[in-house]
């Protein structure tokens, strides 16, 4: 008899799990679950950013993923930015691990989210093979990342153009020089992708510059205080180039932060499968301990930004104008 019970319980899991991972998205289901309030700017440029969402689909990763799928849908989403720690605990061991597919493909699942991924690495990533994630971008169509750091440039409807640019703020993070954990980080030249940012920026005529790294610069989370070592080769590099926002993970949340006195936004999503605390700090826009992640609209005039949550509910929104 317990055996027996066992056993429908099991089947019972199953068929959830099934279920979940077999969701057909219809124009009846987007409209169903239609998330309220979120809006997207005139002619312009639409995306999500998700970060730290690798938990193989436990916690709130798949509530989180199909929210993603919905707001994609609803904004007419371009593409889908990942800030990073895209596998826990420790990454993949190869472009063959099973944690592609039960992580990543069997998650992110939608139509709208099979749209093109631009990836960053997260620390947890260098705890495995991090070379396998540049690796998995020639085997698969939506997964981008060609180089530990890359550029892309996007053209808007009205002309103008986005410079995006693509960290590796691992290398760069002065705390992971002496942490025996993340020695792998170190095998990279930091001075060169500093020099290679700076030419980037500075040799760009794009309207817009938006620079999309693993760890933030300013934090309302965990980490706040933690961060200055970053900050301080970073910040002055994007403030002499006008860089008008600086997007990272890293803290298990949503975040805007930023400093009196400054033009430069500073965005945090890394609440792809679970949360942290935050606290309300002095640069503080906004910071909410929930899984989820944000969703950008841009055009000649103005950025937006929007965060949702695992239930898509949409949590808070800014705008900001390009003269700001």
């Amino acid at each position: 008899m317990i055996k027996k019970t066992l056993l429908l319980i099991t089947l019972g899991l199953c068929s959830i799990q099934s279920v979940l991972a077999n969701v057909t998205y219809t124009d009846v289901l987007y409209e169903q679950q239609k998330i309220a309030n979120l809006t997207v700017l005139p002619k312009s440029l639409n995306f999500t950013v998700i970060g730290d969402w690798g938990h193989n689909g436990h916690f709130y990763q798949k509530d989180v993923a199909h929210q993603l799928e919905i707001a994609m849908f609803q904004t007419n989403g371009d593409f889908t930015i990942s800030t990073g720690d895209n596998f826990y605990p420790n990454g993949v061991a190869s472009v063959n691990d099973p944690l592609w597919q039960s992580a990543y493909e069997d998650i992110y699942h939608g139509p709208h989210t099979f749209e093109p991924w631009y990836v960053v690495l997260g620390n947890h990533d260098y705890l495995g093979n991090a070379q396998a994630q540049l690796d998995y971008s020639k085997k698969s169509q939506r997964w981008n990342l060609p180089a530990r750091y890359y550029s892309k440039t996007f053209t808007l409807k009205g002309g103008e153009q986005i410079l995006m640019v693509f960290l590796d703020t691992n290398t760069l993070n002065p705390e992971y020089k002496t942490r025996e954990k993340y020695k792998a980080t170190q095998g990279q030249n930091s001075q060169a992708q500093l020099t290679w940012l700076n030419s980037q920026l500075s040799n760009s005529q794009a309207r817009w510059k938006i620079v999309v790294g693993h760890h933030p610069l300013y934090s309302s989370g965990k980490r706040y205080g933690l961060t200055e070592g970053l900050r301080n080769l970073l910040e002055p590099i994007f403030e002499q180039n006008g860089v008008q926002a600086y997007i990272a993970g890293h803290e298990h949340d949503l975040q805007h932060n930023q400093i009196d006195g400054s033009k430069l936004d500073h965005f945090v999503s890394g609440g792809g499968s679970e949360a942290r605390y935050v606290k309300q700090r002095e640069f503080t826009r906004f910071a909410e301990a929930t899984p989820g992640f944000l969703s950008f609209s841009i055009n000649n005039e103005a950025l937006k930004a929007t965060a949702i949550n695992y239930k898509g509910e949409v949590r808070y929104s800014t705008q900001k104008r390009f003269d700001q």
